[in-house]
């Protein structure tokens, strides 16, 4: 029932787009569905406009349901991108019919072979790094050279925190660790990883910070982003004190390095405005617009010469990058829920 009222919402919406032209002249307007929810990507849209006179049309909502709207409006979709997070939803979209391939030399050029998806389907526009936050209980040497493989010690026992294992950001990460380990490995290496838990998961990233700065464990997991955001004050004080009590340590920097994931775009196969789309897309890789998404989302930069958030940067620089292909995150991601599954993970 509740799906149905979704559905009559998204559709209803639609008619009122078409009828008081905002979906009207389809060669100035790219429509632009978005799971991304910062108002700074409205100030861009705006900049695309005033750039190009191409006008944009955008809704925003969660990524799964506004995957379900594209399925259910099928050739009838005004959608031209699609926007959201992790590789995982990107591979998801792809895999079932939904992109179709971007024709730009200017991507090719301008992007790592890393961040693209198969036959140019989608892209990354934005890069995340899944990190570990700690507080005052971790002594400096236990965190030395630590790899997302040492989790599983008997040292970290009743020591981390964690989201659930229905979130897509801890599914890419084993995503990862099956490519580099093999499943038989991880299969093993799970259930060490999760008997060290120091509660239940749940929470967002965010609330996994507040625990560890709160002593409910001594260190989490979580995005990069988040932890900017939380010390630019922009979510509150209790949140700003929060960061400000955790340190940082990006894992596997004397191997293949930290874990990184992006947010991205593809063009959806229905595309009315397929050259605009493009235009949009391409744009959304541009220095000046790199240096907006980052100052804004605290998310690192996806191409050379940008530099991130000044906060983010205090972090760490010169941190070593795991260089997998983002698509093998999708690729494993049945892989990686199934071993998380069986091992007990919720």
């Amino acid at each position: 029932m509740i799906g149905e009222l979704v559905m009559f919402i998204f559709r209803f919406s639609f008619l009122l787009m078409f009828l008081f032209g905002s979906f009207a002249h389809a060669d100035e307007v790219v429509n632009i569905y978005t799971s991304r929810h910062y108002e700074s990507d409205k100030i861009l849209y705006k900049k695309f406009e005033n750039k190009t006179g191409i006008k944009v049309n955008y809704i925003s909502g969660k990524g799964k349901a506004l995957f379900e709207r594209i399925k259910s409006e099928g050739k009838n979709s005004p959608a031209d991108i699609l926007i959201t997070v992790d590789a995982a939803n990107l591979w998801k979209v792809e895999s079932e019919g939904f992109f179709q391939s971007i024709k730009s030399r200017k991507i090719g050029k301008t992007l790592e072979k890393r961040f693209i998806g198969p036959d140019y389907k989608w892209i990354g526009i934005a890069k995340r790094y899944r990190i570990i936050v700690f507080n005052e209980n971790v002594k400096e040497h236990e965190l030395k050279d630590i790899n997302y493989e040492d989790l599983a010690s008997d040292k970290w026992k009743n020591r981390i925190v964690i989201r659930s294992s229905s979130n897509v950001y801890n599914q890419s990460l084993i995503a990862s660790m099956i490519s580099h380990n093999g499943s038989s490995y991880m299969k093993k290496w799970l259930p060490g990883f999760i008997e060290n838990f120091a509660r239940k998961p749940q929470g967002n990233d965010r609330a996994q910070v507040m625990a560890v700065a709160n002593g409910e464990g001594d260190i989490a997991i979580v995005n990069s982003y988040y932890l900017g955001i939380m010390l630019s004050g922009n979510s509150g004080e209790s949140q700003l004190n929060a960061a400000k009590k955790v340190k940082v340590v990006f894992p596997n920097q004397k191997n293949r390095g930290v874990h990184v994931n992006i947010s991205g775009a593809g063009i959806l196969k229905y595309s009315k405005n397929y050259d605009n789309a493009v235009k949009f897309i391409e744009f959304l890789l541009e220095p000046e617009v790199q240096k907006h998404i980052v100052n804004n989302t605290f998310e690192y930069p996806i191409v050379e010469g940008v530099d991130p958030h000044p906060l983010i940067k205090e972090l760490g620089i010169n941190i070593i990058e795991d260089t997998i292909k983002v698509k093998k995150l999708g690729k494993l991601n049945k892989s990686a829920v199934k071993l998380m599954d069986i091992s007990g993970w919720r």
